[in-house]
């Protein structure tokens, strides 16, 4: 009973060993990959929002602007100086 349980143990231990080529080395490379190209994405991700937060600094900076040439026009008229919308 002893020789035929450890024969195939041994096959199966063998067919294991045969199955486990190179795939996983394959795998961990095409891991590290993937990992490098979420790491650009990541860092194309952070410029974009950078660049978009200058956009709004300078949006908010022309609108500020605006609204002090529309004030002083106003008070060359002798109106009162236009309110923004409040914004929530």
């Amino acid at each position: 009973m002893r020789k035929p349980f450890a024969f195939a143990l041994m096959l199966a231990a063998a067919m294991g060993l045969a199955a486990c080529d190179k795939a996983s080395e394959n795998k961990a490379q095409d891991a590290q990959e993937h990992a490098e190209q979420a790491q650009d994405k990541a860092g194309e991700a952070q410029d974009k929002m950078n660049e978009a937060a200058k956009e709004n600094a300078e949006a908010a900076k022309d609108q500020a602007e605006a609204q002090q040439k529309a004030a002083e026009e106003a008070a060359d008229k002798g109106e009162p100086a236009p309110t923004a919308p409040v914004k929530p």
